[in-house]
């Protein structure tokens, strides 16, 4: 028996098609409610016959066409035990070894972190992450939502750091046309995997220097997935933003290749002159009233809001803009946000409020 694995999407939101060549039988792995009659087609199509929809966890940033297939093609709809999704009719814990079309073993794994019901999908292959993994400088789900936490997932990437090196990894989101690759390339290449192997509390903090609040807009999304909405309409989404990924906990270098940074000596020239950039800051409002202060006449969006409140900047897309935190990761952040939206001028404040305050 031959097994085939297709991504089914055109965008970041990765839907995984996993079949059985001898007899047609299917399932949908991360399913999005947009595409799900693109699906429908492709079953009659094809003449295929749906197994499980399943979903990796609960998604913050998409409605999840899971519950809308198990109505459209009477199939089950597969999730963690732990899950709040209530119309899920197949449970599954840690350790379950599932015997897939009769003869493929498949090993749950229960990968917490990015959510509480994590799961990862272990085939003789490849390992499907989820938002536990992503692939390279993406680094893996922000942890910062409902029911995420920064110590289970360390936990989780040492999970992952004992499986087989050969194993192609497929993670539910890709925001830059990364490739699934081996796991050995990923423990070289991703920065999350590189940063479990220091101890918990350093990851903990790791991530928690980041201080990246939870859109509001997610929340809406959470919460349209818990009820099993089959409305795509249920919660505002915003296009094409890299809304999961936690770009800011990248190495600063890394970042630097994709947005560009201003010195805080440069930015003040800038400031003095005729045409100043708009600031635009992207700390929580109390943290603009600390010891670090602020720069005169910012524009305060915290990086939680930012994607929801994108539209506010349409007026400045021709101008050029920096953005500010405390030390430069929520900048960068920021700064690849407005990029994704279309706005061209952006630098990030090297150093952020750290460095300005050494002027």
């Amino acid at each position: 028996m031959k097994l085939t694995c297709k991504q089914l999407n055109p965008g970041p939101c990765k839907t995984w098609l996993i079949g059985n060549d001898a007899n047609n039988e299917v399932i949908f792995l991360d399913p999005v409610i947009e595409h799900v009659n693109d699906y429908q087609q492709l079953v009659e199509r094809e003449g295929l016959h749906v197994g499980m929809a399943i979903d990796t966890h609960t998604h913050a940033d998409h409605i999840s066409g899971g519950a809308s297939l198990k109505d459209m093609l009477q199939c089950e709809y597969g999730m963690h035990a732990a899950s709040p999704v209530k119309c899920a009719t197949f449970s599954m814990n840690d350790g379950f070894t599932w015997n897939l079309f009769d003869t493929i073993a498949v090993k749950v794994m229960h990968t917490p972190g990015h959510t509480r019901d994590s799961i990862s999908l272990i085939f003789p292959d490849w390992i499907f992450t989820g938002d536990a993994l992503f692939l390279d400088d993406g680094g893996a789900g922000r942890d910062d939502l409902p029911g995420g936490d920064a110590g289970a997932h360390w936990e989780t990437l040492r999970k992952f750091a004992e499986l087989d090196d050969e194993l192609i990894v497929n993670p539910a989101h890709d925001y830059r046309d990364r490739q699934p690759s081996a796991l050995k390339r990923q423990k070289e290449t991703n920065p999350h995997l590189k940063k479990s192997l220091e101890s918990r509390d350093a990851f903990v903090q790791y991530l928690e220097d980041l201080k990246l609040g939870p859109a509001d807009w997610m929340k809406d999304v959470l919460t349209a997935n818990y009820a099993c909405a089959r409305d795509p309409h249920a919660a505002w989404i915003p296009a094409d933003s890299p809304a999961c990924e936690v770009k800011g906990t990248m190495d600063i270098s890394a970042n630097e290749a994709q947005v560009g940074s201003i010195p805080p000596f440069m930015l003040k020239q800038k400031l003095a002159g005729k045409q100043p950039p708009l600031l635009i800051d992207v700390r929580e409002p109390g943290e603009l009233d600390a010891p670090l202060g602020h720069i005169e006449g910012v524009l305060n969006i915290p990086i939680g809001q930012l994607a929801s409140r994108i539209g506010e900047l349409d007026e400045h897309r021709d101008k050029d803009i920096v953005t500010v935190c405390r030390s430069g990761g929520r900048a960068y952040t920021a700064a690849q946000i407005l990029s994704v939206g279309g706005f061209s001028n952006v630098a990030v404040l090297e150093g952020g409020m750290l460095q300005w305050n050494t002027l």
